[in-house]
């Protein structure tokens, strides 16, 4: 049986959500704090970037990576901020409550996939 790389990339996934949580979590106690910058952790799109898993081809029909014309993406440039405060404060708590629910709605999405996948291992194994 080969090697399950969906697992590992869902560990990874939630390793990374438990980062952008503590932030989120970090700049909404610090909402107040004179001078404070909020902060985010590097999109988990970069994070995959760094760690890509090469394409293996058991046939040689199969279509090499290079066959596959692919756009890139575009960057998003300047601060991601909504405002900063007379006092050099800029954490705004609506954007960092949004931050919270998109954590959240991730963290389950994750945790479904993950538990389908697990039943339908166990039920290809059942006999």
């Amino acid at each position: 049986m080969t090697q399950l790389y969906l697992f590992a990339l869902a560990s990874q996934h939630n390793r990374w959500l438990s980062a952008r949580q503590a932030t989120v979590a970090t700049n909404v106690a610090n909402a107040n704090t004179p001078g404070f910058k909020a902060q985010d952790v590097t999109p988990f799109d970069a994070v995959l970037d760094s760690t890509r898993i090469a394409m293996t081809a058991s046939d040689p029909k199969h279509l090499s990576i290079g066959d596959i014309k692919q756009k890139d993406a575009e960057t998003l440039n300047g601060q991601d901020s909504w405002e900063v405060t007379h006092s050099g404060n800029s954490v705004n708590l609506e954007q960092e409550l949004i931050k919270a629910g998109e954590v959240g709605r991730d963290y389950r999405l994750n945790a479904n996939v993950v538990k389908t996948f697990h039943r339908m291992l166990l039920a290809s194994t059942k006999v």
